[in-house]
């Protein structure tokens, strides 16, 4: 079959040779388990399955990776949404004292739509995204990932793909695991910026001083916007359009807004509404962040490796070092990476097929590397041997509390 003919009716066949042969268990379980450090770390999380026919299953959970994949290889999930670290085993939540079943923790996640850009966008709406309007999602990627960095300190920030239209930052140190759900809000509205809803027509009000956040911010936008706004969206192209972003600014500077306008936002004016010109390419590029994602604890986010029903793309971290050109488009289908396994199997020799079925469960571990989804599980795993580098850190430190006590 090939990948650009995949047909969501294929999903319930292909779901179990991903799951029994290409899915990255190994690595999965390794991101989830955090290197052992804090005792049912996994046991604790939660795992919700949607099930074919939009059959809904949470408070999943599982003891060890092996449990994780026998569940997963035998209901075949058409997604996968991850939860947080509660109390108690979450399949076991019915059998606790009421009110004693808690979320406790979990990684400070975002997720970025974009069908909340469609009044900012022309060539596209609602579901459908196309490369033009994909650069609104890598200018959110390298604002939010410095802020992320630079003003909160965090380091292991994992990105990812939704799949379809979007994209997801998974925050994983330690600290951020550990935020209450008032300090998660905190960090979700320092980060947000367009305010109001689709009644508000101007998002974006700056006052002096700009703010060191908005400025880096701004630097990012200032790099993307004249290729984005005024070539791929054609802003000034249609009168529709160019009326929009007269309406962002006060009627006694619109003149100047104009002239401004005809010389590609290059002039600038130090009458009133001074910053009428950052507003409006704020406002056009700024990330629009699904705040309430970010601020539960409890909140399910949807798992990389996930396949997506409706494109079934898989949804694959993102390198940061090529996001430039990373092409949604180009994300591996569950139907071309299941044709790329039974292409190489039928290249094989049955020598070798002997050969590697001697080693039994390597067999397994391999069979991703066969496909094109085989760069992205290697970036996982670069990610996550960073990451085991501040848990090795811990239990190094935690050992020498124990031999001081």
């Amino acid at each position: 079959m090939p990948s650009s003919d995949y047909d969501p009716a294929s999903l319930p066949d292909l779901l179990p040779l991903y799951y029994r042969r290409l899915f990255p268990f190994s690595q999965y379980y390794r991101w989830l388990n955090y290197g052992g450090v804090q005792k049912n770390y996994f046991q604790n999380r939660e795992f919700s399955f949607t099930l074919k026919d939009d059959i809904y299953v949470r408070y999943q959970s599982f003891t060890t990776q092996n449990e994780l994949e026998k569940e997963m290889q035998k209901m075949n999930p058409y997604k996968i949404d991850i939860g947080a670290i509660y109390s108690h085993r979450p399949n076991q939540h019915n059998t606790v004292k009421s009110g004693t079943f808690q979320a406790l923790e979990k990684e400070l996640v975002f997720d970025i739509d974009m069908t909340d850009y469609d009044d900012v966008r022309s060539c596209c709406s609602a579901a459908d995204i196309c490369c033009k309007c994909w650069t609104l999602m890598t200018i959110a990627i390298r604002i939010l990932d410095r802020a992320l960095r630079e003003d909160f300190g965090f380091q292991h920030l994992l990105w990812v793909y939704s799949g379809r239209r979007g994209v997801h930052c998974w925050v994983c140190d330690e600290a951020a695991r550990k935020l209450s759900v008032a300090a998660r809000s905190a960090v979700a509205e320092y980060l947000s910026l367009i305010k109001g809803g689709e009644e508000t027509v101007k998002k974006v009000v700056l006052t002096d001083p700009i703010h060191p956040f908005i400025r880096e911010s701004l630097a990012v936008v200032e790099r993307y916007f004249p290729r984005y706004a005024l070539q791929e969206q054609d802003i000034l192209g249609r009168k529709e359009s160019v009326d929009k972003v007269l309406s962002l600014v006060p009627e006694d500077i619109l003149f100047t807004v104009y002239l401004w306008l005809q010389s590609l936002f290059l002039q600038a004016t130090a009458k009133k509404g001074q910053y009428f010109e950052k507003e409006i390419m704020l406002q056009y590029c700024y990330p629009r962040l699904d705040v309430n994602v970010s601020k539960g604890v409890n909140h399910l986010l949807k798992s990389p490796f996930s396949v997506h029903p409706k494109t079934g793309r898989i949804s694959v971290p993102i390198n940061l070092k090529e996001l430039d050109v990373f092409d949604p488009f180009a994300v591996p289908t569950i139907s071309l990476i299941c044709e790329e396994l039974d292409r190489k199997k039928e290249n094989n020799t049955e020598s070798s097929g002997r050969s590697l079925a001697q080693k039994g469960k390597m067999v397994k571990t391999y069979y991703y590397k066969r496909t094109t989804l085989a760069k992205y599980v290697k970036y996982f795993d670069q990610f996550l041997d960073a990451m085991a580098r501040s848990w090795k850190g811990e239990l190094l430190r935690k050992s020498d509390l124990q031999k001081e006590f």
